[in-house]
């Protein structure tokens, strides 16, 4: 069976600097009948693995950790089985949320991750964090953004740990050379196109 993409928005809240904010966070789940991985781990365990439907996960990819992706990935990782995977610059909002908790197995730019028969390949996007990170499918025409670009731009830089000019210049740089064609998958909100949002 060829890969392909599922997806549910789970709600919950996302909390930083002393503020907490409800949230709508998109769930991405890409694989094929028997295996997939699991992209973001935000509010609820039960309305994930609604969209596993009892297919192996192969791994937990985390675009960032903050609590509104990572909430729940130790209980995710613990029910399925499967490695959670975070880029190391994020440890200091992973202990924000999970203090005393070891760091997840270390995500590296340009690695891939092999899945259903493709690739999904870390891009490294700092910006919105230290270590937030982009996954690009070509074989699905695809890059699953995070919270690094949305339709109408990029991600919020007005927290800590956050750097608007570094956003814009992983965009600019990463995303943006991606085919115009490529359908950007967000971590809240509407999907867009690469072409889209060139700036």
């Amino acid at each position: 069976m060829s890969a392909r993409i599922d997806h549910a928005v789970t709600s919950g809240t996302f909390s930083l600097d002393g503020q907490t904010f409800d949230v709508d966070n998109n769930v991405w789940v890409v694989g094929d009948e028997n295996e997939v991985v699991v992209i973001d781990a935000p509010h609820s365990v039960p309305e994930i693995l609604r969209v596993v439907n009892g297919r192996e996960v192969v791994a937990i990819v985390l675009t960032h950790a903050h609590d509104d992706h990572v909430r729940v990935a130790p209980e995710l990782a613990v029910q399925t089985g499967a490695p959670l995977l975070l880029h190391p610059a994020e440890e200091p909002l992973w202990q924000l949320t999970h203090p005393g908790v070891p760091m997840p197995q270390a995500l590296t730019d340009g690695q891939e991750i092999a899945v259903a028969g493709i690739t999904l390949k870390v891009l490294h996007t700092p910006g919105h964090s230290p270590g937030a990170i982009c996954l690009y499918a070509p074989a699905l025409n695809s890059v699953f953004t995070g919270d690094t670009l949305f339709q109408g731009g990029p991600g919020a830089t007005g927290r800590s740990y956050s750097d608007r000019p570094t956003i814009e210049r992983s965009i600019k740089d990463r995303l943006l050379a991606l085919p115009p064609d490529t359908v950007v998958h967000t971590g809240h909100g509407a999907d867009t196109t690469i072409g889209a949002e060139q700036f």
